[in-house]
Parts: C-alpha cells; structure tokens; sequence
C-alpha cells in the first residue's frame, strides 16, 4: 500500500503542476490580447513565445501525468491480485 500512496502523491504534485500552468498559460493569453489591443507587436511576441514555451512543458507534465497513472494502476491490480496474509 505504500508504493501505491507514494504514486498517487507524486501524481498530484503533477496535478498541481498541470493547473499552475494552465493558469499560467490563460493568464498570458489575457495579456497577449491586451498587449495586441495595445498593438505593442515585441512584447506581444514575448508573450506568445512564453506561451509556446508553456504549452510544451505542460505537453511533457500531461505525458508524466499520464504515466503515473499507469503505474498507480498496475501498483492497485497488483495490491489485489495479492493472497491475503
């Protein structure tokens, strides 16, 4: 049971991670239209790089995420298919 409850702490670390960004990316998004109403084109490109960079790194938690799930899984099959003492 231990192994199980150490997946599922670390799956919601990444949970949290997953919603800090995307936070963050919705946050950015308000001030890239912001910026644009401004038409302030270099800083609305900074802003749309920062996004770019989030996307990826939240592709690549969404990846890990969906990892650990899978292991939390099979460590619960596993826990099951175990005979009782």
């Amino acid at each position: 049971m231990e192994r199980f409850d150490q997946l599922v702490r670390e799956q919601l670390k990444t949970m949290e991670q997953l919603l800090f960004l995307q936070s963050e990316i919705e946050r950015c998004r308000a001030l890239e239209a912001e910026l644009s109403a401004l038409q302030n084109e270099a800083k609305r490109q900074s802003i749309q790089e920062e996004i770019e960079q989030m996307k990826r790194q939240l592709a690549e938690i969404q990846q890990l995420f969906e990892k650990q799930t899978e292991e939390v899984i099979q460590s619960y099959q596993c826990q099951m298919s175990e005979p009782s003492s």
